[in-house]
């Protein structure tokens, strides 16, 4: 290896003076490697004088070859790293819109802390979707709302979210705090059905059963069609409460999100996995995300 090394720095420079102080060696040691080479291949590399340094015909023929097994031998560290070291799956985590940034947070500290084992990649989606996907293998594990029922399914609770009225700002200007009785001439709009977890039919029972009957729905659009109606003054609809959760960014600037006085929602955030693969090849990760999710955390 090393004669091939001597061999392409003299080729590439055409000088043997050249080519020794690029190997950090003297002239005569680097011509003497260059004529053992030549004698051990039996054929004459280049051809040299006292002015210049030129490859012969086999020279270069073998320039190419040289460099090949130059390169081979340089990968050979990286390869062998790559060919011993243990193979990590591909594992998806669902995430739903809206997910409050200490729960993103915390799916980063598990995908570190993992990453020898599994590279954990995430998966947007509502609700339905990543359960669903959850069931039939597709994702690993989901960060889902609640209320959702399967068998096949375990689940932690991670997250509780205390949950406002998103009314009309200039509607409901100097107030710090909303009744339901506040509410009643004022219609109530749901996310549409493609984006809505089960907990907002809840919702729409207990707002009923409050007083506010009136409804308005909405199709093809998804937040930002619900911040428009309601910042030009059409209805008001129930959100995160919190400020840090990114369901915010889509408030638009006549809209406004107050507590209640006298009604009292939260979303609720689970963990799911299916059981069976919490025995078998999602085990260890399992066992992490639940360390590393511990809770449920309470956001008012």
């Amino acid at each position: 290896m090393l004669h091939l090394r001597y061999f392409v720095a003299v080729a590439e420079e055409l000088n043997f003076s050249a080519a020794a102080r690029r190997l950090h060696m003297a002239t005569s040691p680097l011509s003497q490697r260059i004529r053992d080479l030549e004698r051990e291949l039996g054929q004459q590399l280049f051809d040299r004088d006292t002015r210049s340094v030129t490859l012969t015909p086999v020279g270069s023929a073998l320039l190419p070859i040289a460099r090949d097994v130059l390169d081979e031998f340089s990968s050979i560290p990286w390869r062998l790293r790559e060919a011993t070291r243990e193979q990590r799956d591909t594992v998806l985590i669902g995430i739903p819109p809206g997910l409050h940034p200490e729960l993103r947070s915390r799916v980063g500290t598990l995908t570190e802390r993992v990453q020898e084992q599994f590279e954990l990649q995430r998966w947007p989606g509502s609700t339905q979707a990543l359960v669903a996907s959850v069931r039939e293998g597709r994702l690993g594990l989901a960060l889902a709302r609640l209320p959702f029922s399967d068998p096949a399914l375990e689940q932690a609770s991670v997250m509780s979210e205390r949950m406002g009225a998103a009314v009309p700002a200039d509607m409901f200007a100097g107030r710090d705090s909303v009744a339901l009785a506040d509410l009643a001439d004022l219609p109530y709009v749901a996310p549409p059905k493609e984006v809505r977890v089960a907990y907002f039919d809840v919702l729409e029972r207990a707002l009923a059963e409050g007083g506010v009957r009136h409804r308005l729905c909405l199709t093809d659009t998804g937040y930002n069609g619900m911040s428009e109606v309601i910042s030009s003054g059409l209805a008001f609809c129930i959100s995160i409460l919190a400020p840090e959760n990114p369901i915010h960014g889509y408030q638009l600037e006549n809209v406004t999100v107050l507590p209640f006085t006298d009604f009292h929602p939260r979303l609720e955030t689970a963990l799911v996995w299916r059981r069976d693969r919490a025995d078998s090849d999602l085990k260890d990760l399992v066992a992490a995300a639940r360390e590393i999710f511990d809770g449920p955390m309470i956001i008012d």
